[in-house]
């Protein structure tokens, strides 16, 4: 079965030839009231005017029936849209070849528009059914000027733009036919050629991303599983250490207490940082996360009465403001409490004796901003942008505290997107750091 992913890119170029015909429609109701009524040319106003709402009339029912298959486009086949594709463009050439034939004809410089036709076909359509496309088009301008030359039909002259009507030379027929005919199918091989590249280029990065993500997914689930086993490892580690410097298998002199209390330290800080490589895998790896309504007022509340204490001992000001507004969204209550939590240890952490953190959040129309300010140590102005990166710590980040794992930013982004929401910073060095994130109210799974 066809990808839906295909079905829909069909979709969207039948939707954007319905866009170009509203401006069709429009431009020769226009030009044809411009034409007669501001320059004065002999025109067949009747014909024209019901040429355009004819092209309205057909443009809407193109659309219903579009409109119908995207409700089911996981059902709908891509010949099917690719058919409708072909018969809007041929039903444009049929009407393109009318509109000449009240409006000079052979003569109207608006046959030109029959090259945009074959363009907007070799952009859309394989170079195949460009061609036959191209054939369409000639073979029905060929028939208009024929029929008028041999005056099967009333050739309509547009006094007050040409001086002679030029439908019975036959000399200049044959001469205009020719460059017309020659025009199409050079326009069609070029367009072709051009689109043909770009597809292929298209499918070999569409590719190379399908196989890029194959192999990031490899990569994290050797990485989770890795990571698995050493926490085992170091959970062994600890409790044996543990049960050392609780001289449960004896005593201990003031040396051997420093070594293990150091060692006991490193391995708290090792599994810190093997926890949340593991929680930043596991996300990378899990689709979906469980959503349900909760209060963000009352996660926002609660992950400042967590860091007050931190907050006092350093005498920093900690503030906090919530709209009236903010109060239920839809989420994952214990990921929100994780960004946040972070984002404000994160502003204690890298903010001085006396400063001041605060956090605000708005309600907007459809989502909830929430802001984390500080008057910490900022962020050097080239490392913002890489600030979310795994692994990756600010330079005056790691003076101040030198075992950070570079992690905590990378999931609070996760989490973040995840939850189809947007976070930004905006830092200047020595002044302080804003951390932006926004949260859609409701969306769908």
């Amino acid at each position: 079965m066809e990808p839906v992913a295909e079905t829909t890119t069909l979709i969207k170029r039948a939707y954007w030839l319905v866009r170009l015909r509203w401006i069709a429609t429009v431009c020769v109701g226009v030009g044809t009231f411009c034409a007669s009524n501001v320059l004065a040319v002999a025109l067949h106003g009747l014909a024209l005017y019901s040429i355009s709402i004819l092209l309205a009339l057909y443009n809407v029912s193109v659309l219903l029936l579009l409109n119908y298959l995207a409700k089911g486009k996981g059902k709908v086949r891509g010949p099917s849209i690719k058919t409708i594709i072909h018969f809007q463009i041929c039903a444009d050439l049929l009407i393109l070849t009318f509109l000449l034939h009240f409006s000079g004809g052979i003569e109207n410089p608006l046959s030109l528009f029959f090259i945009f036709h074959m363009i907007i076909a070799s952009i859309l359509l394989s170079a195949r059914e460009s061609y036959l496309q191209a054939t369409f088009a000639v073979l029905l301008f060929g028939l208009l000027i024929l029929l008028e030359y041999l005056q099967f039909v009333p050739h309509h002259c547009l006094r007050g733009f040409i001086e002679h009507c030029s439908h019975l030379n036959g000399f200049y027929v044959v001469g205009k036919y020719f460059v017309f005919t020659t025009a199409m199918y050079t326009v069609v091989y070029m367009a072709s050629y051009i689109a043909t590249k770009l597809k292929k280029t298209e499918e070999a990065y569409r590719k190379a991303n399908i196989l890029l993500r194959r192999k990031d997914r490899i990569k994290d689930e050797y990485v989770l599983r890795v990571t698995h086993d050493i926490k085992g490892h170091l959970a062994a580690i600890q409790s044996c250490l543990d049960v050392v410097i609780r001289k449960l298998v004896g005593p201990l002199n003031e040396r051997q207490k420093d070594l293990i209390s150091r060692a006991d330290s490193r391995t708290c800080k090792l599994t810190y940082f093997v926890k949340s490589l593991l929680k930043l895998t596991r996300m990378r790896l899990m689709n979906n996360l469980e959503m349900d309504i909760f209060s963000i007022r009352d996660v926002i509340c609660g992950a400042v009465s967590v860091v007050e204490t931190k907050a006092r001992k350093k005498s920093i000001t900690l503030n906090c403001n919530i709209e009236r507004g903010v109060d239920k969204i839809f989420g994952n209550q214990f990921s929100i409490e994780e960004v946040i939590s972070n984002l404000l240890f994160n502003a204690i952490k890298y903010t001085a004796q006396n400063g001041k953190v605060e956090i605000n959040a708005k309600s907007g129309e459809d989502c909830v901003l929430v802001a984390v300010t500080d008057t910490g140590i900022g962020i050097p102005r080239n490392e913002v942008s890489k600030i979310f990166d795994e692994f990756y710590r600010a330079t005056n980040a790691n003076k101040i505290e030198k075992d950070g794992a570079g992690l905590g930013l990378s999931i609070v982004k996760q989490i973040v997107q995840r939850h189809r929401g947007k976070i930004w910073v905006d830092s200047q060095e020595n002044i302080g750091t804003k951390f932006s994130f926004t949260l859609p109210k409701t969306f769908d799974l």
